[in-house]
């Protein structure tokens, strides 16, 4: 399983070839990141969605399509996301391995050029973006936008973690806002984009059965992007102590309500005793044998569901549980006589063995497909941390239930979000 990874530098794309022969088909990626700003967010949700529609070679969404069909139906997408105090912005495109057909011109030098074509050489009028193109994805992104008040299990998430990390740089969503997205112009978006090139530190991946000399080749021919900057590594954005637990209840016209509770972690992906806090989640909240899910769920029936969830990126530590309005009290307080229990090392080997085989589970389902592969790889780049899947294998394989307490100890409790009906 070990996978041989080969990198360099590439006028300012750092470029990691990952050779295996797991798969039939052929994956590339690429991240540009920079740090989560307001100024910024709206900007970088819409960029990906406009780069797809259109570029020089084939200037409409549709004629993009329909070539990428003659590429034996090679797919590509494009979107935005957070991880910690970082944007992120992903372009996936999936190819078939030409080994595994007759008669084929270099399918990944073509693929390759689609996605150097998206990515540096957009359909533009007159020094911008085509307008029509643009209002089409602003719409499309403020729907979105506002999908998320329908979903109220993510409504809660979003409000819950605006509240915590209010002042800091991971309250803002991964979307940006109504109002930012309905302010950009196309002149505006296509300044930006071109800043972005220079700026924005860029990954790129290709995961599969190729020869890396040709694919390097390949990629020199296609990337001609000429960067001034060196690639950074993102910083861990450091937790604020907790001076005093924040508590807010909104209300809204709902039938069930959703309680969030975020603790800060001050653990990050990378760190020492970042396996013995995945362990730590993992029986407190993770998984299906965990303390919530038996205690508030199950033995009480307190909840519809309850769980918790790591950002390893920020250090924070998400309990979600859906209730009805009346049980909030006991609710509230049997999630943290749970937490209380974990500081006090109330959990059998039987359980850190149960939960230390679920993770293993899934990380190794999560390194079985080439995307997961990256997101994997790409974890150690925003982090700054080293080490393979294996090593984090044998650290979580390692961890004593002493590490467990401690993880639980230095966890502290910052917000309750309660989302009630408005009766």
């Amino acid at each position: 399983m070990e996978q041989k990874e080969q990198v360099f530098d590439h006028h300012g794309i750092h470029v990691h070839v990952m050779k295996t022969d797991k798969y039939k088909t052929t994956t590339i990626m690429v991240m540009l990141r920079a740090p989560l700003e307001k100024e910024t967010v709206s900007l970088r949700a819409l960029l990906p969605h406009v780069l797809q529609g259109g570029t020089k070679q084939w200037p409409s969404r549709q004629k993009l399509r329909v070539h990428l069909d003659d590429l034996y139906g090679a797919r590509l997408s494009g979107d935005v996301r957070k991880s910690g105090e970082q944007h992120v912005m992903t372009f996936f495109m999936d190819v078939a391995n030409e080994r595994y057909l007759r008669d084929t011109d270099s399918l990944l030098q073509q693929a390759l050029d689609v996605l150097s074509d998206v990515l540096l050489h957009p359909h533009t009028e007159a020094g911008a973006f085509v307008p029509e193109v643009v209002e089409t994805e602003k719409r499309t992104l403020i729907q979105r936008i506002e999908s998320v008040y329908d979903d109220k299990m993510r409504y809660a998430n979003m409000r819950a973690t605006e509240v915590m990390c209010e002042g800091e740089a991971y309250a803002i969503p991964a979307f940006g806002d109504r109002s930012g997205v309905e302010a950009i112009t196309p002149k505006a978006l296509y300044d930006y984009y071109q800043k972005l090139l220079q700026t924005d530190n860029i990954d790129l991946y290709v995961v599969g059965d190729v020869d890396e000399k040709v694919v390097t080749d390949q990629i020199h021919q296609a990337f001609q992007l000429n960067q001034s900057n060196s690639h950074e590594k993102a910083v861990p954005s450091k937790s604020p102590s907790v001076k005093d637990v924040k508590v807010v209840a909104e209300a809204q016209e709902i039938k069930q309500g959703k309680l969030n509770i975020g603790f800060r972690t001050h653990t990050h992906y990378g760190d020492s005793d970042y396996a013995a806090m995945q362990v730590f989640n993992g029986l407190y909240g993770g998984f299906t044998h965990s303390k919530l899910f038996v205690n508030v769920r199950e033995k009480e029936s307190l909840a519809y569901y309850a769980a918790s969830r790591l950002e390893s990126h920020k250090g924070i530590l998400m309990v979600m549980a859906g209730i009805e309005f009346a049980k909030y009290d006991r609710a509230v307080e049997i999630i943290q006589e749970q937490f209380d229990l974990m500081k006090q090392g109330d959990f059998t080997d039987e359980e850190i063995d149960q939960t230390k085989s679920m993770l293993r589970n899934q990380l190794l389902e999560a390194s079985d497909s080439a995307s997961g592969q990256i997101e994997l790889n790409y974890r150690q780049v925003l982090s700054g941390a080293s080490g393979s899947i294996e090593d984090l294998l044998q650290q979580i394989d390692e961890v004593s239930k002493q590490e467990i307490i401690e993880a639980a100890k230095k966890c502290e409790l910052d917000t309750i979000y309660f989302l009630k009906g408005d009766e």
